[in-house]
């Protein structure tokens, strides 16, 4: 094998630790980032690359011809998009099954940062979970104006949250007053006597707001043994679950509904 010099190892260490970055960021499960990190540093030259990951950080380190480079780099939460995360798979599988290395580092690089981030149009994501939320309500018995008025509900709400995510607010604080909104419009179904069963659209308002993707991943980071960063995401999944019961709870304290409930 051709000796790698410093400069060149260090390239490859920034490369993978950004393509580890990647896919934490987008909602990969931790075996997935260490496994297609560790895959990238060894397609690139490395005699072997180790990966430690906590819950807002990820330590690498590659080794080649007895020289080690360690670097670690924050993460920051961005929305789930399976579709980038297929994407590096893709640039990892590739550069794997590259023989002619000459300038391979160049062009794994430049794949990296040709990557479509492209996301739906936030109209359209709207409209869909808005009509999620509402066959949800359909689903458990509501009628047709309940439905329409939990799809208002979920609509307005998903444009908040997306509006609020934008701006960089806390994902807490985010939570809080999506679930607010939420709550306010489908308990006007109290107040007017649309429908039904008012519970129903208070319920299905908020359907948006469940944590399924991060809760299954830190399940799965515990079953595989990453026992830290999954309790992590464990945490930060309840903690997003209570912010959402905190929302709730303040719209139906403002407006003075004691009964609502199955």
């Amino acid at each position: 094998m051709t000796s790698i010099s410093y400069v060149k190892q260090q390239r490859i260490t920034r490369l993978c630790v950004r393509c580890g970055l990647l896919l934490m960021q987008y909602g990969a499960e931790s075996a997935v980032v260490v496994d297609l990190s560790k895959r990238l540093g060894l397609a690139l030259g490395m005699n072997s690359v180790e990966c430690s990951l906590n819950f807002n950080a990820i330590t690498l380190t590659t080794i080649c011809d007895e020289r080690c480079i360690t670097t670690t780099r924050d993460t920051i939460n961005q929305s789930i998009n399976v579709n980038l995360l297929v994407q590096i798979q893709q640039i990892i599988n590739k550069t794997e099954a590259t023989v002619d290395s000459i300038d391979l580092i160049d062009r794994t690089t430049l794949a990296f940062d040709e990557l479509d981030k492209t996301v739906y149009p936030t109209w359209l994501v709207g409209t869909f979970v808005g009509a999620s939320c509402a066959a949800f309500a359909y689903l458990n018995g509501g009628s047709w104006s309940i439905t329409a008025v939990t799809f208002i509900a979920g609509m307005v709400a998903m444009f908040t949250r997306i509006y609020l995510s934008k701006h960089h607010f806390n994902p807490f604080i985010t939570v809080i007053v999506t679930a607010f909104i939420a709550s306010l419009i489908g308990a006007t179904t109290y107040y007017f006597d649309i429908g039904n069963n008012a519970d129903i659209a208070v319920a299905s308002s908020v359907l948006l707001l469940v944590p399924s993707f991060p809760l299954i991943n830190s399940f799965s980071d515990i079953l595989k043994g990453y026992v830290n960063i999954g309790v992590g995401r464990a945490v930060f999944t309840y903690m997003l679950t209570l912010s959402a019961c905190v929302g709730i709870v303040m719209a139906l304290v403002l407006l003075r509904i004691q009964h609502w409930g199955f």
